[in-house]
């Protein structure tokens, strides 16, 4: 009897639920049709008892749950047949049919359904946001990159196998995809980020999120605005700099993706580096806060696919060779072969290493030493590419950020 009494308190809890998704899709409708002439299938009373209907058919038989969602379908099939010249799309119909399933659903999984139901209301509430942004601020490029990025994450990534393979297991390719994904997640972030600023958003800031993609052609950019523009050689310093606290940052992020224990040792670190260059390009960017960034152009493509698989590629070749040469010759092999990919890259031997930890051939604590002198090297390409790019005074103010970073850095790992 109390077993009956439960049941039937869940059951009259989930009905309510099913009258409150009828209730909340209706009413968006409902106020649409006031604004749109042409939606006048259904309002919140039809809604209301079409998300009852569901629930009701799903409390007596799956199977006449199905029967409801055909002959409302069919309903609205004849409906939009019958004014197939007035109407602008089939928006009211589809969610009249989903209202239906969400009904039934609200019997079975209450939660999941009012959350459908949610997004539901979000969606059809926000159909001129959705449809300006769209159809007046992403540019086919755009739309284009966010389909292969959609692409790659949500069909490909399941389908690579994740685990380790390859000579000496070094390779695991789900890893590797994943660094495709977010290298080309960072460069849509930082397009996004510069389409809503516009061009006149200031050197440093632009330093930041381009050194998401690659600090040292960030520097190697700067330089060449500072050489260009004299004037804004304050903040074009600013730029470069604060694209160095993007590596630690992005550093951290991959760590965090691969191998936690690994970002755990080098913690203190990457706080001491990242604090010390952030104060550095603030302090900076102070001295010249009057003085306002030249207009950038704004990139056609969110990202580049060829520079992600690049970077890939680059780093299956370092992985190999870190476990080959970890395999023949322990730890100071580990070292060598990170010390010499950093001159390029620092994110391929900190990818390779934090992949050695995650497999179980080396320990967290041996990858300290590979991964910071991969990054002091790093700092060193860079302190050369600043001389090049922007001359003696340009780099004058690069390289003094460069040591102070790299000292608080391994000043992290000594004190920790």
């Amino acid at each position: 009897m109390e077993n009956s009494v439960i049941l039937g308190n869940v059951l009259w809890l989930n009905l309510a639920v099913a009258l409150g998704i009828g209730l909340l899709i209706g009413a968006e409708r409902e106020r649409s049709k006031g604004i749109d002439p042409d939606r006048v299938l259904a309002g919140i009373r039809t809604f209301t008892i079409a998300a009852l209907l569901g629930a009701v058919s799903m409390v007596v038989s799956f199977w006449l749950l199905m029967v409801s969602v055909i002959c409302v379908t069919v309903f609205a099939a004849l409906a939009y047949v019958a004014r197939v010249k007035e109407h602008t799309g089939l928006t009211t119909e589809m969610t009249l049919v989903f209202t239906i399933i969400l009904g039934g659903l609200a019997i079975t999984t209450p939660s999941l359904a009012a959350s459908l139901a949610v997004t539901v209301a979000i969606l059809l509430a926000a159909k001129e946001p959705i449809h300006g942004f769209v159809r007046g601020t992403v540019t086919k490029n755009e739309l284009n990159d966010f389909l292969i990025l959609a692409a790659a994450t949500l069909i490909v990534l399941p389908l690579v196998p994740n685990a380790f393979v390859g000579p000496f297991s070094a390779i695991n390719p789900h890893n590797l995809w994943l660094i495709v994904i977010l290298v080309m997640l960072i460069g849509a972030l930082g397009h996004l980020a510069l389409r809503l600023l516009g061009g006149r958003i200031g050197l440093p800031f632009v330093g930041l999120v381009s050194g998401f993609i690659s600090s040292i052609a960030t520097v190697g950019a700067m330089g060449a605005r500072a050489k260009e523009t004299p004037a804004l050689i304050g903040l074009a310093v600013a730029g470069a700099v604060f694209s160095s606290l993007s590596t630690i940052l992005q550093l951290a992020l991959l760590l965090a993706a691969i191998s936690p224990p690994t970002l755990q040792v080098l913690a203190a670190p990457l706080i001491f580096g990242g604090f010390s260059i952030a104060v550095y390009g603030l302090v900076v960017t102070f001295i010249s806060f009057h003085k306002n960034g030249a207009e950038i152009s704004k990139p056609s493509q969110s990202f580049s696919v060829k520079t992600a698989l690049t970077l890939a590629l680059v780093i299956a070749v370092v992985l190999i060779t870190s476990a080959a040469l970890n395999a023949w010759f322990g730890q100071a092999g580990l070292v060598f072969s990170s010390g010499v990919t950093g001159l390029a890259d620092v994110h391929a031997p900190t990818i390779s290493v934090a992949s050695l930890v995650a497999s179980g051939k080396v320990s967290a604590a041996n990858a300290v030493i590979p991964i910071l002198l991969a990054f002091s090297i790093n700092a060193l390409s860079k302190a050369v590419v600043a001389v090049v790019s922007g001359g003696k005074a340009f780099a004058s103010q690069v390289i003094p950020g460069l040591i102070v970073q790299v000292s608080a850095t391994w000043l992290g790992w000594l004190l920790f």
